[in-house]
């Protein structure tokens, strides 16, 4: 059985590596695409094109003004009359406009409430929301530094009753969302990944009516289905272990807080799952754009279900318990708690063992499945 089983992987293996068009896409998928995803998806906020019109013109105004500073905010243009913000905006040469009225000097040092307008453009509804939260962030700093000037006194040197604040934030201190963002899409590639492989080898066999071949061989519909997981297990972990080596770690300085050896012992049992969905829905496609599709069918509310885009504690009560058919949910939780955390195998035993549950089912059904196509 062993030599009849190596002899099958070897073909897979020099199947994958004859297609250049699909080594092109699996090197693509582990570098470019989680760089990208890295940098593109990237929850941080930084060069706002800012652009201000000051009709105050005052001592107090530059003083506000200059608390808006890189990396947060890009100043791009000073206006001097109204017109000149909608052509801008539309023109999309400037995020946000900060309006500073004319009477701006004399609130800020006589007794009314000084105010400013921000004006974004929400069609960036993300970059709109996170840049008027700076905004708002410096302009309480710019009036506790009022009062403490109208007052006399100093709320930092004690003086003053004070609540100080002081925020620890575990596992991302910079709270830098590359992190996130990159390990997301290395583990959304691993699914991927196994998907496409083993679904296009086998729609492959069936298009160049080689699967006969392999129906009247020695082989037996067991060691056909390993022979077509196998080599996609291989380069999977091969090329993710590429990802931390060369995008991971030197691009985003991503910590890995845990063990290796637990992250790709269930990773590797979570793509032998997935492979063999991928196999799955192999029998029922006819060409390569039917396995496309069904896979597209198929992952998609795996991804939805899984909390990559949306956390289950967000989630519709009904949707969060029918999360827990996603094995995607399970290997989400289980790499963030390994790669981030650090979490060891008592931390993450839950979510090892519905990968485990979904994964049997999966391959149970799909070995199944493929004996039965192979038995017609």
């Amino acid at each position: 059985m062993l030599r009849r089983l190596f002899g099958l992987v070897r073909k897979e293996f020099a199947q994958i590596l004859r297609d250049r068009i699909l080594v092109a896409i699996l090197i693509w998928a582990f570098t470019v695409a989680i760089y990208t995803a890295g940098h593109s998806n990237a929850m941080d906020v930084i060069n706002v094109p800012t652009a201000v019109l000051d009709f105050s013109r005052s001592p107090a105004s530059r003083e506000f003004l200059s608390h808006l500073q890189p990396p947060y905010f890009k100043m791009v243009g000073y206006f001097d009359r109204d017109e000149q913000i909608a052509e801008w905006m539309d023109a999309g040469k400037a995020a946000i406009v900060v309006v500073i009225p004319p009477d701006f000097q004399r609130r800020v040092h006589g007794r009314g409430q000084a105010q400013i307008q921000v004006i974004t453009d929400g069609a960036l509804s993300l970059l709109a929301t996170v840049a008027v939260a700076y905004v708002a962030q410096i302009s309480a700093q710019y009036s506790v530094t009022v009062l403490e000037e109208r007052g006399g006194f100093s709320m930092r040197s004690g003086s003053a009753p004070i609540v100080e604040e002081r925020l620890r934030v575990r596992f991302n201190p910079n709270m830098s969302s590359a992190w996130f963002s990159s390990v997301l899409e290395l583990m959304n590639m691993l699914a991927m990944v196994s998907l496409l492989l083993t679904s296009a080898g086998l729609v492959r066999e069936k298009e160049n009516d080689t699967l006969d071949q392999l129906l009247v061989s020695p082989a037996h519909a067991f060691e056909i289905f390993l022979a077509k997981i196998i080599p996609t297990l291989i380069t999977t972990l091969a090329l993710s272990g590429l990802s931390f080596l060369l995008i991971l770690r030197p691009a985003f300085h991503v910590p890995i807080r845990g063990s290796l050896l637990l992250f790709y012992s269930v990773a590797a049992l979570y793509v032998f799952a997935m492979s063999s969905l991928g196999i799955a829905i192999a029998v029922v496609a006819k060409n390569l754009a039917q396995a496309m599709m069904i896979m597209l069918l198929v992952l998609q509310p795996m991804i939805f279900l899984s909390g990559a885009w949306n956390p289950p504690e967000a989630m519709n009560p009904w949707l969060r318990k029918l999360s827990v058919i996603s094995p995607m949910r399970f290997f989400i939780d289980f790499g963030y708690g390994v790669i981030l955390k650090g979490n060891g195998l008592s931390l993450v035993a839950w979510d090892i063992i519905g990968i485990v549950v979904l994964g049997g089912a999966v391959f149970t059904f799909s070995l199944l499945w493929f004996r039965r196509s192979l038995a017609r």
